[in-house]
């Protein structure tokens, strides 16, 4: 199945709709949409495995992209709007992007690229003039262009602990564009969605994203709708279920926490009755979270762990997961393996690395020792978490490796400490990093969103100290309470705890 094949029978059947302004672009305009851009992307001189970027808000537009170059043969390399001109520069030459297209949005990001990477080819939507997308796309046919073939999207890591670093994805054994991808049996077997082309899948993050760029893939290949958010709102996302019958979605943990926060009013007050399975990953999700999303939406959630990298995939319904809570799930995709630091395999309930086995491994662009330190002796990759199997063969997360805290010489994750804390009712969000300590080697440090920064003070700080006490040693406990409006995360979910590492150490430099 394919957007080609439901172009011909549906041509009218809805896409994508954006769930603010209402925009909707039909198969049938996708499908000629997507052709142009493919022969726009040849008449650019971007041919087979050439690479070009795209640095754009949430708009319809960006399935014109992913279909044309999924088609073309060519590598799409989505670009995160958070990023400044010198990341986004490292980022062009490091993949060989022979074209940026982006929007008048990013006008001011845009003037330090060209300063950057002056001989850029660019198109700008909405934009007039020479540099015009639409015109440019007008230009073309509407016609398949002679040599298709299937194209890919390679994504760039978050760059959370470093330089974000392209993951370039083996191509795939059939070049066919329409022939079928290995998660279309996650999608339809694994998740439960229809491929009947009813469904209505509501995509509230940011397309750039791996998550939300194949899952929307994977959706049009099924001929379901995309419903698209502009930008995530929690009253927003629920008014759009109830508006269009959504009945599939797909959601990171600080999207649970901020519907959650609403006021019972609210929350209770669209119809979610056509909502069957809402699929959430991207970071682990506390489970007084989860238990109340569950108690909430009823057994419709799912959980999956995977990764950028496409190495494998836990998955876990709701009664599985009641009954294992905490769990990511069993592997659907992949073998796992969970090693001690000498690479040996570890016994259920031991804390170790996480490894995939599969046939089909990515490599680093540009990096070959990142791959070969992503890498197991036997022939296995990490995405570097820490975490363990039971009995059962269920998995659960402890942290990711590059977030623990060494403190007075004892191994601290990170994790536990954010999970308490998120769980508590006057707190949006947290953040638990290791700042430098002359005696301690690291001290924890809480940096929490409240909701409301109006309570920010010690008395909020004695409130958590007293939460925490009865259910953490006091070893992990915050030696530090920062009190912010907001901290640095993702819209999918990743926080960058690179940033606040940073800022702390640069604090005690100055001490020093």
């Amino acid at each position: 199945m394919h957007p080609i094949q439901h172009a011909q029978t549906r041509p009218d059947h809805p896409a994508v709709i954006m769930a603010g302004s209402g925009a909707i672009m039909t198969y049938g305009e996708m499908d000629e949409a997507a052709n142009r851009f493919a022969h726009l992307l040849r008449a650019r001189g971007i041919g087979r495995d050439g690479a070009f970027a795209v640095l754009l808000e949430n708009r319809i537009e960006f399935f014109t992209l992913i279909w044309g170059s999924q088609r073309a043969g060519t590598m799409l390399v989505p670009i995160s709007t958070r990023l400044t001109a010198p990341e986004i520069a490292y980022i062009l030459r490091d993949s060989g992007a022979k074209l940026l297209i982006t929007s008048p949005k990013f006008a001011e990001v845009l003037l330090g690229i060209r300063e950057e990477c002056p001989d850029l080819d660019v198109l700008v939507m909405d934009q007039g003039g020479a540099e015009d997308f639409a015109a440019a796309l007008d230009a073309q046919p509407g016609e398949p262009i002679a040599d298709q073939t299937a194209g890919a999207v390679m994504l760039y890591s978050s760059g959370t602990t470093g330089r974000p670093k392209g993951i370039r994805p083996k191509p795939q054994a059939d070049p066919d564009p329409q022939a079928v991808v290995p998660l279309m049996a996650v999608a339809t077997m694994g998740a439960g969605m229809p491929a009947d082309g009813s469904m209505v899948y509501l995509s509230p993050a940011p397309l750039y994203h791996a998550a939300p760029i194949g899952w929307c893939g994977l959706v049009q290949r099924l001929g379901g709708t995309v419903v698209m958010m502009e930008k995530f709102d929690p009253e927003l996302a629920l008014s759009t279920i109830e508006k269009y019958k959504v009945t599939d979605s797909q959601w990171v943990p600080t999207h649970f926490v901020r519907m959650l926060r609403l006021d019972d009013a609210i929350r209770t007050k669209y119809d979610l009755s056509t909502h069957k399975r809402a699929i959430h990953a991207a970071a682990p999700c506390p489970i007084p979270v989860k238990q109340a999303m569950i108690e909430w939406w009823g057994p419709i959630i799912i959980e999956y762990y995977a990764g950028s990298e496409s190495i494998g995939m836990t998955m876990v319904h709701s009664p599985d997961w009641l009954t294992h809570p905490g769990t990511v799930g069993k592997a659907i995709y992949g073998k796992l393996h969970v090693c001690g630091p000498d690479g040996e395999e570890l016994a259920p309930g031991e804390d170790g690395l996480i490894y995939y086995e599969n046939d089909i491994l990515p490599t680093y662009l540009n990096d070959p020792e990142k791959t070969r330190e992503a890498m197991h002796d036997n022939g296995w990759m990490t995405l570097g978490d820490i975490g363990h199997l039971d009995e059962d063969g269920f998995l659960y997360l402890t942290d990711r490796k590059s977030h623990m805290i060494i403190s007075g010489g004892v191994n601290i994750y990170p994790q536990e400490v954010e999970n308490l804390l998120v769980s508590h009712e006057k707190v949006m969000d947290a953040a638990v990093i290791g700042a430098p300590d002359p005696d301690l080697g690291e001290k924890v440090v809480a940096v929490v969103q409240p909701v409301d920064m109006a309570i920010a003070g010690e008395a909020l700080e004695q409130e958590l100290r007293d939460y925490l006490s009865p259910q953490l040693a006091r070893i992990k406990m915050p030696k530090l309470f920062d009190f912010r409006p907001d901290l640095p995360r993702e819209a999918n979910g990743k926080l960058y705890k690179r940033e606040l590492r940073d800022e702390f150490a640069a604090k005690a430099q100055e001490q020093a």
